[in-house]
């Protein structure tokens, strides 16, 4: 009989459990509390678990193993609709240039993003993962075309920082970026409610 913990299904949880855990992690080093704890919600959903249960290999995303069987990802169709931190999430139609193109993220989600793709890097490249994983893997990836100018320049700014110089300098800039960009926003809303009120 097969044990539970031999069970596909089982080693999916545990992966995506081991995800959650260091995007969470990595975001509160980044000041990201509340993004760290909601982070990824809605791959324990039926829609995204069952699918991802089913194309479980261990070293690679699921979402990869669907498409390459079925021609299209449903859970990833399902998960990047819920999850701000997927540049997929701001793609909308160009109204300047017609077509489709990607609309600037706000800061935190960049910064999950980043947190993101540094916690899959562990998960997948395990004990072959260095400061350079997620880096590597962002040049890899044809997505990144459809980044706004501002995100990509973000997004490859702290890549390029953790591969460079490490986590402790990454997380530690990125913790500063934060700070910055809530100070930021809490002045843009002091503003616009000083001008409303005139």
């Amino acid at each position: 009989m097969k044990k539970i913990t031999d069970t596909k299904w089982y080693k999916h949880l545990a992966t995506i459990n081991h995800h959650k855990l260091e995007v969470g992690k990595n975001c509160f080093r980044c000041g990201l509390y509340r993004q760290g704890l909601l982070h990824d919600l809605s791959k324990y959903s039926w829609a995204e678990f069952s699918v991802g249960a089913k194309y479980f290999q261990g070293n690679r995303s699921p979402n990869e193993a669907e498409r390459e069987a079925t021609g299209v990802t449903t859970s990833w169709l399902h998960h990047k609709g819920r999850n701000k931190h997927h540049l997929e999430y701001w793609i909308d139609y160009d109204l300047k240039n017609g077509g489709v193109t990607g609309m600037k993220m706000p800061d935190n989600y960049i910064v999950e993003m980043f947190c993101d793709r540094v916690a899959a890097s562990k998960v997948y490249k395990k004990d072959a993962y260095t400061d350079a994983s997620a880096l590597e893997y962002y040049w890899k990836g044809k997505s990144r075309v459809m980044l706004h100018p501002y995100s990509r320049k973000k997004l490859e700014l702290l890549l390029t920082k953790l591969a460079e110089e490490g986590e402790d300098a990454a997380f530690a800039y990125a913790k500063r970026y934060m700070k910055a960009y809530r100070k930021y926003k809490r002045k843009k809303v002091r503003n616009a409610k000083k001008k409303s009120s005139e």
